[in-house]
């Protein structure tokens, strides 16, 4: 009980280990696209599992006490506060960190090029336009992916 609480390393460590584990996935998980974040599935949940078990390691070291646990937990909590109080504060960061909506769609005409691009399958899209009461691609006024990778379809006054 009394390798519990022990640190294997200096508290600090735990400290950086987290920084830089945290910024490089939050770098990648941008890179990789809007949709990645967008509607969960089975897949992207077995990404995070597999994610959050590929980096322990690289947290922890060969720790596995339950103080540098907490550390890394406070310390990526206080992480994620911080990034989202910098976005909501900074127009110039919210678009480096969130990005900013795309056009899928615009009166009538599908941007298939940018669907392909955006990683957006013609079944999620079709999906939306369900979801949003438009009938037909003819109906659409201005379809977005939104930042957060949902997809709202504006639909033409008729």
């Amino acid at each position: 009980m009394s390798d519990a609480f022990h640190l294997s390393m200096p508290w600090w460590e735990y400290l950086v280990r987290a920084c830089i584990v945290y910024f490089v996935l939050l770098g990648m998980i941008r890179v990789s696209g809007k949709r990645s974040m967008g509607q969960f599935t089975s897949f992207d949940m077995l990404l995070v599992v597999l994610l959050g078990n590929a980096v322990q390691n690289a947290l922890l070291g060969s720790d596995n006490s339950v103080s540098g646990g907490l550390i890394l937990a406070a310390t990526l909590i206080v992480l994620n506060w911080t990034v989202g109080y910098v976005a909501a504060r900074s127009a110039r960061a919210e678009r480096v960190l969130e990005g900013e909506p795309v056009v899928l769609a615009r009166d009538g005409h599908v941007f298939r090029d940018v669907l392909r691009r955006e990683l957006v399958s013609r079944a999620d899209f079709e999906k939306a336009m369900r979801e949003n009461d438009c009938d037909e691609i003819d109906h659409i006024g201005l379809a977005m992916l939104e930042t957060n990778g949902h997809i709202t379809i504006l639909t033409k006054a008729k």
